[in-house]
């Protein structure tokens, strides 16, 4: 969880109740061919190392302090459980080679982004994708938004997302939106995902448990990918 704010009671009780009322929050059906997306998990995001959020953006504007770092642990711990399914890992970051002009609309919203180090889209070296494992270059905060996503998907025969990264507010709440509206199944593993805003986190999270995905401990998402690896293997004995 990044701060002090609770996911699951962030909502008011009379959100909670109408959102009950309406039926919303049901879970998920998942499949037995998941794939994990660690979305930009960068030091552009993260930072050289955990500090405070507030010292942290004075090197990298994009930067999440502390709490990147701690969902860069988390997903250290899955990584093992996913690359024992025998698919690849789908990691992102931006398109460094575009320059001030490839960040579009950022560039107006938020004209810091063109700041960053020359090593901000540097997938951070705790979790390095391995060589069986995908990067996609990507500018806009889907996944899904101008890249072979999709086709990598129908190859591998995917029917279930497992979705890491950050931030929980931007990138990851459009790359889940995305993926509901092709009817993938998503799991959003909350220790390992992050945000620079504590409200934005807590409030992202409850609202994609509601609508769009299962919101699930990372317990149970290495849990979930562990036991298909295991009838997986079982299978072919």
């Amino acid at each position: 969880m990044t701060g002090t704010i609770e996911w699951r009671t962030v909502a008011t009780q009379q959100d909670r109740t109408v959102y009950e009322a309406a039926g919303y929050g049901r879970r998920l059906q998942l499949g037995s061919r998941p794939m994990v997306l660690v979305i930009d998990v960068t030091y552009g995001f993260a930072g050289r190392e955990p500090m405070p959020i507030l010292e942290a953006i004075e090197h990298y504007p994009n930067a999440c302090g502390e709490s990147a770092w701690a969902a860069v642990d988390a997903i250290a711990d899955l990584l093992p459980a996913a690359r024992s399914l025998g698919r690849p890992i789908v990691f992102s970051a931006g398109f460094s080679e575009l320059g001030v002009r490839g960040v579009g609309l950022w560039a107006a919203k938020h004209p810091r982004a063109s700041d960053a180090p020359d090593d901000a889209n540097e997938i951070v070296a705790k979790i390095a994708p391995g060589p069986g494992d995908l990067v996609l270059p990507k500018t806009k905060p889907s996944l899904f938004h101008g890249t072979p996503l999709v086709d990598l998907l129908v190859r591998e025969g995917a029917d279930t997302l497992v979705v890491t990264g950050g931030t929980t507010s931007g990138c990851i709440r459009a790359t889940v939106v995305d993926a509901f509206s092709y009817n993938y199944p998503v799991l959003v593993v909350e220790e390992a995902v992050f945000d620079r805003g504590e409200v934005s986190h807590a409030v992202n999270l409850f609202d994609l448990d509601q609508k769009y995905a299962n919101v699930v401990s990372a317990a149970d998402a290495r849990l979930y990918l562990e036991r298909l690896a295991r009838d997986s293997t079982a299978t072919r004995d």
